[in-house]
């Protein structure tokens, strides 16, 4: 136990930033430093304050912030993926970077796309934030001149293909497409589909990449491309699938744009009968954690989840209080895994 820390407080006696430097023997632009730029204060001292923090219950009257500095504290994340499993990751990669600061997040799901996604932002901007972390469906001029002209730092995150307004972090998913479209024609795949859901701005790059690769053999079929304006899911994958073989009776593999999708891919082949891999190969994108222990293993694209949800929120930390950034771009790659489910006469049972 730190000295100073053990005094008992009446319960409507709330603990301030002064309480907490008292007890850690700093100042208090010392704690505030190390809950907002935790970079610049040394590694042992900031453990030091976190450990007060945490005995004396601080927490930061976000009030009293807003009207002693120039933002309220807030970042606001606006991603239509709230409802997603590949957006877990993410947030906790948000949260892990944002937890030892004193600011807090707030999370929005727009509902139709780039009209709303306006209005979330305008809502945000409303409120001061200190920053936005930002997922669009869409681009389009008036978007992204409104995130230009954001009263606070933007990290745009997912796809790094578009010029962000600011900044932006995390894959390339045209590049992560014609990866796993080449490794389906190095298996011997030709007859290769595409299983999608909306048509995001993440999911057409993929359709580009997809399309280039099999052009370039003179193997594209639009009559291939399969969606459905929906969420991903188990039951849509299998839905898609039978409509594919059902048109396409010589379709022999599926690029799937969700490990979801690819499981439900996988499903109706064995409900019909048709072996994976060597009559059928399904490759799926963000390698969930279910990915290698289907039967057979799900050959998948791996996004690293997390650590764009962390880099987004440091990016944001270090640019509060620093003015405008210029355009910054981080491309944290992918990783084709290639298991059971593209690999003819791979050995039995399930791997990883």
């Amino acid at each position: 136990m730190i000295p100073g820390t053990r005094r008992r407080r009446h319960r409507h006696e709330k603990v301030t930033l002064s309480d907490v430097a008292q007890a850690a023997g700093v100042s208090a632009i010392t704690v505030s430093r190390a809950l907002r730029e935790p970079e610049k204060v040394s590694p042992a001292l900031r453990e030091t304050i976190l450990r007060v923090v945490e005995q004396m219950g601080y927490v930061p009257d976000m009030a009293a912030r807003a009207l002693a500095s120039k933002d309220s504290g807030l970042i606001g994340v606006l991603t239509p993926g709230l409802t997603s499993y590949a957006f877990i990751a993410v947030m906790r990669g948000i949260e892990d970077r944002v937890r030892s600061t004193d600011l807090r997040i707030q999370y929005a799901n727009p509902g139709d796309g780039r009209n709303d996604d306006g209005r979330k932002l305008r809502f945000f901007f409303s409120q001061n934030p200190a920053g936005i972390i930002y997922v669009g469906l869409q681009h389009d001029s008036a978007l992204d001149d409104l995130l230009r002209r954001a009263p606070c730092p933007v990290v745009e995150i997912m796809d790094v293909s578009h010029a962000p307004a600011e900044m932006a972090v995390g894959i390339d998913h045209r590049l992560a497409a014609e990866a796993a479209t080449r490794h389906l024609l190095e298996q011997g795949y030709r007859r290769i589909a595409m299983l999608g859901a909306s048509w995001d701005n993440r999911s057409k790059r993929r359709l580009e990449g997809f399309q280039s690769v099999l052009e370039a053999e003179g193997l594209f079929d639009p009559s291939l491309v399969l969606s459905i304006d929906s969420y991903t899911s188990v039951g849509l994958g299998a839905h898609l699938l039978d409509r594919l073989l059902s048109d396409h009776p010589d379709a022999d593999a599926a690029f799937c744009h969700s490990d979801d999708l690819a499981l439900g891919a996988l499903f109706e082949c064995q409900r019909r009968g048709r072996s994976v891999p060597n009559e059928f190969g399904i490759c799926g994108f963000n390698d969930f954690d279910y990915a290698g222990v289907a039967f057979p293993s799900l050959t998948s694209v791996r996004l690293p989840r997390y650590e764009i949800g962390y880099r987004a929120a440091d990016m944001l930390i270090r640019a509060t209080g620093g003015g405008r950034q210029a355009p910054t771009v981080v491309d944290l790659g992918f990783q084709l895994i290639a298991r059971q489910s593209t690999a003819r006469n791979a050995p039995k049972g399930p791997t990883g």
